[in-house]
């Protein structure tokens, strides 16, 4: 959530920012009018409960000296009515600017490039070389069909469309990658390992920024207290500490979790119909930070190399990616997107996010810090980054990996967890 007191300074600065979103956000001009009108009657209504406390005085000492009271007592009880509406009318104005707030984006920083959408990212740098095949490639979903390791028919019978059945060594594969991602980060990069619940109330969704904007793509559970099926294991990590003061000497706090995530992608009718790489329900490993706001940009850095370390070590080519104003995520002030080479799309897909929401998470989480007794807390800053999705490494391990005959080899950091070398 953005500031409303840095809203109402910098207006222009804030309306011209989040154009560059490609949206229309002049409505944060009558934004602003509307707090004014909150401010007002905030001082009115100080000014009659003063003049009320001053006139009951007045009743008890008229009651005192014998005098009558019945035209003071109708001046009283205008007054009360006149509070009841200014504090009513307060009441609709507050409702509304909080809704309003929760529907505005994150502002993005200065430095994240202006474009439309994907088209428009910028690239940063582009690691490994792309590998050349003697042979016609196949896409993951025909390769794992052959090796029996992905079941599409009989999930999509079990379940619907946009399911998959890991087996035999797609689902040891599945699980390597886990163990092997989670070790990285939590033995070598010095994560905390969590895993958190797969349920959500709806007060940690609109928290993280999930809702309003994606309530369209979460799983609603059937039960009265309004519960979700986990969007992304940003969610629950990031409201571990909703509602807290932490220590600045504890920061950064850096979580590793995982989760299985649950999105019904209504918004992405028509892609990526075959295969896994956009699915109903998948498996990823986060990476969340909680930091001061002058170590953001410097733990992003971090997180992005942390990221990066998992395809460098299974040896996957990729790139890395500036996301423009057109693609950023709701929540971001910057977000740098991975990238792995997949050849049944001759081209790069994301694997991964890598992002900095600034105080944004924060305020809607009300999760602050304080740098020491005497200090008023401060609202920490929060990141999370895909470490990574586990599916499309997955897939892109099938696909840069395979050979002639239709096996795949495994990469050698995966065989100790895959205790084989090969799928065949």
């Amino acid at each position: 959530m953005l500031d409303l007191k840095l809203i109402r300074e910098k207006t222009d600065y804030y309306v011209n920012l989040l154009n560059r979103r490609n949206g229309d956000f002049s409505y944060l001009y009558d934004l602003v009018k509307k707090d004014e009108r909150r401010r007002e009657i905030i001082a009115q209504v100080e000014k009659i409960k003063a003049l009320r406390n001053e006139t009951s005085k007045k009743i008890g000492l008229y009651k005192r000296e014998g005098k009558d009271v019945s035209e003071i007592l109708k001046k009283v009880d205008n007054i009360g009515e006149e509070i009841k509406n200014f504090e009513d009318e307060l009441r609709n104005i507050e409702t509304f600017i909080h809704s309003e707030l929760l529907r505005t984006p994150n502002i993005p920083n200065e430095d994240v490039p202006i474009g439309n959408d994907e088209e428009d990212n910028q690239l940063m740098k582009t690691v490994g070389d792309v590998p050349t095949f003697d042979f016609k490639p196949l896409p993951h979903w025909d390769l794992a069909t052959r090796l029996d390791i992905l079941d599409f028919e009989r999930a999509s019978k079990i379940s619907g469309s946009r399911f998959v059945i890991y087996k035999g060594l797609g689902a040891r594969l599945e699980r390597a990658l886990i163990n092997f991602m989670i070790d990285l980060h939590v033995l070598e990069h010095g994560y905390i390992e969590t895993i958190p619940p797969y349920i959500i109330n709806k007060a940690s969704m609109v928290a993280s920024g999930q809702f309003p904007k994606f309530e369209d793509d979460a799983f609603k559970v059937v039960d009265k207290r309004d519960l979700y099926l986990n969007s992304t294991a940003e969610v629950p990590t990031i409201n571990y500490h909703r509602d807290e003061i932490l220590e600045v000497d504890e920061l950064p706090i850096k979580y590793c979790a995982f989760t299985t995530a649950f999105r019904q992608e209504s918004g992405s009718a028509g892609r990526d119909t075959r295969g896994i790489i956009r699915v109903h329900q998948f498996n990823k490993v986060e990476l969340i930070k909680f930091t001061t706001p002058e170590d953001s940009n410097t733990e992003l850095d971090k997180m992005l190399e942390n990221s990066e370390k998992v395809l460098k070590l299974l040896n996957i080519p990729y790139r890395v990616v500036k996301l423009c104003t057109g693609d950023l995520g709701f929540s971001m002030r910057k977000t740098y997107d991975i990238e792995v080479w997949l050849p049944s799309y001759n081209t790069y897909r994301e694997i991964g996010s890598i992002s900095n929401a600034e105080d944004y998470q924060a305020r809607r989480g009300n999760i602050k810090f304080k740098r020491s007794k005497t200090e008023k807390p401060e609202y920490v800053h929060t990141l999370n980054g895909s470490a990574l999705a586990v599916g499309r490494t997955v897939v892109a391990i099938l696909e840069n990996f395979q050979q002639e005959d239709g096996t795949i080899v495994i990469p050698k950091v995966l065989i100790p967890y895959m205790k084989t070398d090969i799928i065949k």
